[in-house]
C-alpha cells in the first residue's frame, strides 16, 4: 500500500515539481491548494506525510499545523514546511507548533524527495 503525501501549495509550479517528485518516489499525491482544502482533505482521507507551505490563502501553514496536531487521528502524521520565510522566528514557531521539519525555499528537490522518503520509512 503506497504511502500518501499531501502536498499544500499555492504556487503551481511548485505543486507540479513536488507532485511528479512524489510520484515518481511511489507515493499516492494529494494536492491542496490553500489551508482550508487541506483541512478538509485531511478529515475525508488522512495523509502520512504533508509538505506544508507557510503563506497559503484562507488559513496559513502555521494554522494548518495547529490543526492537524490538535487531532490526536493524525498524530502518526509528518509536517514539513517549505517556505520562503528563512527567519529564526519563523522556524521555531513551526517547530514549536508541531513540524517535524523545516525546510525554506529554494530548496533542493533531491533533498525533499530523500526527507519524505526518510520520515516515511517503516524503521521510523
Amino acid at each position: 500500500m503506497s504511502r500518501k503525501v499531501l502536498v499544500v501549495e499555492d504556487e503551481a509550479n511548485i505543486v507540479d515539481s513536488l507532485s511528479f517528485l512524489m510520484k515518481q518516489a511511489g507515493f499516492e499525491v494529494l494536492v491542496a491548494r490553500d489551508g482550508d482544502t487541506a483541512i478538509r482533505m485531511m478529515q475525508r482521507r488522512p495523509a502520512d506525510l504533508v509538505l506544508l507551505d507557510l503563506m497559503l490563502p484562507r488559513r496559513d501553514g502555521y494554522e494548518v499545523c495547529r490543526e492537524i496536531r490538535s487531532n490526536p487521528e493524525w498524530a502518526s502524521v509528518r509536517i514539513i514546511m517549505l517556505t520562503a520565510r528563512g527567519r529564526d522566528l519563523d522556524r521555531r514557531k513551526g517547530m514549536q507548533l508541531g513540524a517535524d521539519a523545516y525546510i525554506t525555499k529554494p530548496f533542493s528537490t533531491r533533498d525533499i524527495v530523500a526527507r519524505v522518503q526518510d520520515m516515511l520509512s517503516p524503521e521510523r
